[in-house]
C-alpha cells in the first residue's frame, strides 16, 4: 500500500490532469507478484496513468479494464495472471495472481464520495492517526471507517457485520497491513485498506549510537529525527540520512512533535537531566514505543524518579530498557539493528523471538 503522504500526493495530480479517473486497487494477491495488497494505480480516460504504477505487464493488462469502466459506470474485480516469462522481464523468480477492484472515479465538477474520504483520512494522518477502510467485495459501494481508537463511521449494511468488521480491523490496524478476508463466514470477504502514517523514529541524542540507528530506520522507511541541544553534534554531516535535525531542548523539542502509534523514541543520551523530562512528555502521549539506551539499573534509577513525579506504573511499563531484541549486540551498529528489529516486531505485534522458535 503506498504511504499516505504517496496518495496524497497522487490524489492532488489527478485532481490537476483530469475530471474522470479509473482507480485500481489490487485486494488479493497469490504467487509472486509485482506489488503486494493495497497497491494502487490511477489511470486517465486517454489511458494515461497517473502516479504510482502496479508493474510492468500488469499495467497493460489494467488498461483496457479502466477503459470499460469509465465507459460502463461499473466498477469490478479483475483476476490478472502473470506467467513466468512475465514475471522473469519483471525480475520475479516465478508467476503468480492478483485480484484488482477497477472502479470508474468522478473528479469534477464534483468529486466521488471516495476521494472525498480518502481526503479526511489524509488529515487524520497529518495527526498521527491511523484509519481502516473496509469494503466489501460483493459491494465496494459500502464502506466502513475504522479510527485507531476503535471509533467508526459508515456503515457494510448490517450492524452484525459492522461490529465484525470493526474488530478485524482493530487487528490489522497495528500492524499497518491491507488484508482481504472474510467478516463473518462464507462469502463475506472484504478488503481491509489500512492507511497508517509513515513510521517515525525520534531519536534522543545526536552520539555516535544514534548514526547506525537512524540509517537502519530510514533505510526501512522510517521518517526520522535527531534531537539534541548539542549543535556541534546535530549536523547534517553526522546524520545525512536523517529527514530532520533539531537543535534545542530536547524535551521542549519532542512535545511539539506529533508523537503517535506510529512514533518510535529512543533515548541514546546518558544524562537523566534530559531522559526524564523527555520521558515525562513522551509517556502522556500514545507514542507506539519507547527506548532507553543504558543498563537496566540505570533505568530503574530513572524510572523511579519518574514514579516519584507521579508517572503512573502502566506508563513506566512501556520503556523498554535495555532497549532492543538481545542478538548479543557489541557494536554500536549490532544496538542499532537490535533496537529497530525491537520496533518492528512491536509494530507488527510480535515478541522477537527467531522464527524457528515461532514456526508452528
Amino acid at each position: 500500500m503506498p504511504a499516505m503522504d504517496d496518495l496524497q500526493r497522487e490524489l492532488e495530480a489527478v485532481a490537476k490532469s483530469e475530471r474522470r479517473v479509473a482507480m485500481a486497487t489490487v485486494v488479493a494477491t497469490r504467487g509472486t507478484t509485482p506489488k503486494k495488497d493495497g497497491a494502487r494505480m490511477w489511470i486517465g480516460e486517454g489511458g494515461r496513468a497517473i502516479g504510482t504504477t502496479i508493474g510492468g505487464c500488469v499495467d497493460a493488462k489494467l488498461i483496457p479494464e479502466a477503459h470499460r469502466a469509465l465507459t460502463t459506470g461499473e466498477r469490478r474485480i479483475v483476476s490478472i495472471g502473470i506467467d513466468d516469462d512475465e514475471a522473469w522481464e519483471m525480475g520475479l523468480s516465478c508467476g503468480g495472481a492478483m485480484d484488482v477492484l477497477v472502479e470508474p472515479l468522478e473528479i469534477a465538477p464534483r468529486p466521488a464520495p471516495l476521494l472525498e474520504l480518502y481526503r479526511r483520512i489524509a488529515a487524520r494522518m497529518a495527526r498521527g492517526q491511523a484509519a481502516c477502510v473496509v469494503r466489501p467485495l460483493r459491494d465496494p459501494s459500502r464502506v466502513l471507517v475504522v479510527g485507531h481508537d476503535g471509533g467508526a463511521e459508515g456503515t457494510l449494511g448490517d450492524a452484525a457485520q459492522d461490529e465484525a468488521a470493526r474488530k478485524v480491523a482493530m487487528e490489522l490496524l497495528p500492524a499497518g497491513l491491507p488484508r482481504t478476508q472474510p467478516i463473518a463466514g462464507e462469502g463475506t470477504e472484504a478488503f481491509f485498506e489500512v492507511h497508517a502514517p509513515r513510521p517515525h523514529l525520534v531519536a534522543v541524542g545526536a552520539g555516535h549510537m544514534s548514526m547506525p540507528l537512524v540509517t537502519l530506520a530510514r533505510a526501512l522507511g522510517f521518517r526520522t529525527t535527531v534531537v539534541d541541544a548539542r549543535p556541534r553534534f546535530a549536523t547534517r554531516e553526522r546524520f545525512a540520512d536523517a529527514d530532520d535535525v533539531r537543535v534545542g531542548t530536547a524535551s521542549d523539542v519532542v512535545s511539539g512533535l506529533v508523537l503517535g502509534p506510529a512514533t518510535a523514541v529512543v533515548l541514546t543520551v546518558h544524562d537523566q537531566d534530559v531522559e526524564v523530562p523527555v520521558l515525562r512528555a513522551v509517556l502522556a502521549s500514545d507514542t507506539g514505543y519507547v527506548g532507553m539506551l543504558g543498563s537496566r539499573k540505570r533505568g530503574q534509577r530513572v524510572l523511579q524518579i519518574l514514579r516519584e513525579q507521579g508517572v503512573p506504573p502502566e506508563q513506566l511499563a512501556r520503556v523498554q530498557v535495555p532497549v532492543g531484541l538481545d542478538i548479543g549486540a557489541q557494536t554500536a551498529a549490532e544496538i542499532a539493528l537490535s533496537v529497530v528489529a525491537q520496533i518492528v516486531a512491536s509494530r507488527r505485534g510480535r515478541a522477537g523471538r527467531g522464527l524457528a522458535e515461532s514456526a508452528p
